[in-house]
């Protein structure tokens, strides 16, 4: 989402925006010297609260909720979104309080935040600002449609921050050619694409590394990433989930998104109703161990043991997240198969065995990620 800002200094309005590794910032327009301070500083606030309204409506979209029928959660975020084209109306002709002093308040967020900016606009009282301040609304709802179709380019780049319960597969097929360029991964996975999508691509390469080193080892392909934490240490937990989920999900897609959908109802306070949460002495401890070397024996000390995870990815960031452990995944994979590969051969030659290995055998899976 877009945070707006006052420079007090130059008495503008900025905007600043995540681009995936650093943020950028623009001037949206001059505020004038005699707008006191609570008014500029109301404006900024309902500017933010709108766009992080708008970007609501990418992350959350109609189409990955239950149902859409009337009055249920599908339902209203589509009505959210239908809405779009009405918000620099809003902006522009806001619900003021009326002679009786009633104020007509609406149940939509985005609406609702449009017309909080426009009575910003309206009690500063600048036509020059409030014109650069509707065209700014306009590019922002363009970036989030943007964004929508895949398009990360221009302001629509702040989506590669975002987790998403979506994927665009225009974004999943960029994905997956970055990582047949290079099956560790490339920086345009985190600062070009969307991060839930790229985690459905690297989800499936994943499989295909730790397929490559299972037929190698006799390793189990869903014990590889572990295995290789007797090598290197490594966060090996949801990698190794990962993998045990391609036996029950029907693509890497449907696994990639409802991991990164608990998480996000975890970051709002929300769970699965089926997610036990256990506070007592039932922790099942068959698990400890899952490579067979002691690797797993000890627990995180990160964790107290009287709790447990509601999710495996952090909730605040956990398409990213996932796709950080999933690329640590294929690097374990590489690992595991210079400890098997032929030894008589350059470490050089064994990562080029690796990666065309690798390469092989996604192009021979490639219908279950495209």
């Amino acid at each position: 989402m877009t945070n707006y800002a006052i420079d007090d200094d130059g008495n503008t309005l900025i905007r600043t925006w995540a681009v995936g590794h650093g943020h950028l910032a623009a001037v949206v327009a001059a505020v004038p010297r005699a707008a006191p301070q609570a008014l500029r500083l109301d404006l900024v606030a309902q500017l933010t609260g709108l766009s992080d309204a708008l970007w609501r409506c990418y992350t959350h979209p109609a189409s990955a909720a239950a149902s859409t029928e009337p009055n249920t959660e599908g339902w209203r975020r589509q009505q959210t979104r239908d809405g779009f084209a009405t918000v620099t109306d809003a902006v522009r002709k806001p619900h003021l309080v009326d002679e009786a002093g009633y104020l007509t308040v609406e149940y939509d967020p985005v609406q609702e935040y449009a017309h909080r900016v426009g009575r910003a606009l309206h009690a500063i009282g600048d036509d020059a600002l409030s014109a650069a301040v509707e065209a700014d609304v306009a590019g922002e709802i363009g970036a989030v449609e943007h964004a929508e179709l895949g398009d990360l380019t221009g302001r629509a780049v702040q989506a590669v921050v975002l987790s998403r319960t979506d994927a665009s597969p225009a974004q999943v097929a960029a994905a997956d050619a970055v990582l047949d360029k290079d099956p560790l991964g490339g920086s345009e996975l985190f600062r070009e694409l969307e991060p839930t999508a790229a985690a459905i691509a690297a989800a499936h390469w994943l499989k295909a590394a730790a397929d490559v080193v299972a037929e190698l080892s006799g390793i189990p392909a869903e014990l590889v990433v572990a295995s290789a934490d007797a090598i290197e240490p490594l966060p090996y937990r949801t990698p190794t989930a990962v993998l045990g989920l391609f036996e029950l999900a029907d693509s890497p897609r449907s696994l990639v998104v409802e991991m990164v959908a608990e998480a996000m109802l975890v970051a709002e306070g929300l769970a699965p109703r089926d997610l036990a949460i256990d506070l007592g002495d039932e922790a099942d401890d068959e698990d400890d161990d899952p490579a067979g070397d002691g690797s797993g024996d000890d627990p995180d000390p990160d964790e107290p043991d009287d709790l447990v995870r509601l999710t495996p990815l952090d909730p605040a960031r956990p398409a990213r997240d996932l796709l950080e452990d999933l690329l640590i995944g294929i690097h374990a994979c590489r690992l595991l198969y210079t400890g098997y590969a032929d030894d008589t051969i350059s470490e050089e030659d064994q990562d080029i065995a690796f990666r065309t290995a690798v390469r092989a055998r996604a192009a021979q899976d490639r219908g279950r990620v495209l």
